[in-house]
This record gives C-alpha cells, structure tokens and sequence, in this order.
C-alpha cells in the first residue's frame, strides 16, 4: 500500500506541534506522549513514579549523604601538574604487551615473573593482545603459578591449606549440592581423559603387535 508524499506531511507535521503545555515525550494527562519528529521520546519518570521502589531517593537530603560536608559544590579546583610525573624506578622484570612502546609511569612490581610460569608469561606477552594464545597462556601461568606456591611453602616448611583457599570447606558446608556437582563433573572429565589415553594406548599397542608379527612373518 502506498502513501502519498501530503499524507506523510501531515503526520510528521502533526507530531511536531505541541500545544504548548506539553513537553516532547511527557503526558498529557490523557494518556498521550508528546512525539518529536515523528518518534515517540523516552520519558523520564518523575520523583513521584519511583517512591514504591524501596530504598531510592536515599540520598536527596544532602545531609544524609555520606560526602557531606566534605562535598562542595562546586567541587573543589585541583590544580593539574605542568610536567608529567616521574617514572616509577624499575627495580624488578616488567612485562610489557608487544601494543605499548614502553612502560606506564606506574606499574606493579610486587609478583614479577619467575620460575616455570614466569617463563609462560614471557612467551606470552611476546604474543599480541588479541591473539587468544596470549590469553590462554597467561591463564595457563597462573594455575602453573599455584602449583609452585604450594612447592614454595612445602620447601618452607609450611602446610598450605589448599581446601580453605579454595573455598571448598565454606562451599561443603553452604552449598554440598553445588559442590556434589562439581565433583561429578571433574570425576567424569578425568574419567573420559584417562579413558581415551588409555585407549590410545591400547591402539599403539596393537599397531605395533601386527607391525612385529608381518615383520617376522615375511622375514
């Protein structure tokens, strides 16, 4: 059905008038929203409107806000240095992705890269950031980097509790179904791992059992 060019006019002209006493995307009491150009607009609800919800308009009183009185307005002028700051010395290996020429002013140096996942890190910043191998392999660091804390506190004498950092103790005693699950889950996945391994093995196992028997059979 095609609409001529005069009708089309008169709704766009119709929906930019206003009769003065309505604001574009506001009531009119009866039920109508005021248009702007031929769309309806958002209206924002009034204080009024949002009263049943629990808890808003907390902090309308000024004095019930928790940065008064050290919140001024205007907020107070902060005169922004003329030079950039001083780099922060670097005392320890800083990795940096392979998009920044160079350092930040600050960085952190309170874990710098050491051991077996240290060297997974490095191979991984040597990668771009959006390469997914970059990511996989600083993942790959981290649960590496687990593995060498608790040889690090076993070499100190110390016995990590490894169920309470985990959360397995706090999991066991509010939430046994959730964890019941996750134990289903990775007994099945270590399952189905050492299965196919097996299996796999099995098949070299075979391979090589019919390789000797033609060998010596057409000796």
């Amino acid at each position: 059905m095609e609409t001529s060019k005069e009708t089309v006019k008169d709704v766009v002209s119709g929906n930019d008038q206003h009769d003065g006493h309505q604001a574009p995307g506001e009531h009119d009491g009866h039920g109508h929203v005021g248009h702007v150009h031929g769309a309806i607009a958002p209206r924002r609800p009034t204080r009024d409107q949002l009263q049943h919800i629990q808890g808003w308009g907390a902090d309308l009183d000024r004095k019930d806000r928790p940065g008064v009185p050290m919140e001024r307005t205007p907020p107070r002028f902060i005169n922004a240095p003329e030079h950039d700051p001083v780099p922060q010395q670097q005392h320890v290996e800083v990795l940096v992705s392979t998009e920044r020429p160079g350092r930040t002013p600050l960085f952190g140096s309170a874990q710098p890269p050491s051991g077996l996942s240290g060297m997974i890190r490095r191979g991984a910043f040597k990668l771009s950031e959006n390469d997914v191998r970059h990511w996989l392999l600083l993942i790959l660091a981290d649960r590496v980097n687990v593995v060498e804390g608790i040889g690090q506190d076993l070499a100190q004498g110390r016995i990590p509790n490894v169920l309470g950092e985990m959360g397995i103790k706090a999991e066991l005693k509010h939430n046994p179904a959730g964890l019941a699950k996750k134990v289903a889950i990775g007994a099945a996945v270590i399952g189905a791992a050492v299965y196919l391994m097996k299996r796999r093995g099995d098949d070299e196992d075979d391979e090589r059992a019919r390789y000797r028997y033609h060998r010596d059979r057409y000796r």
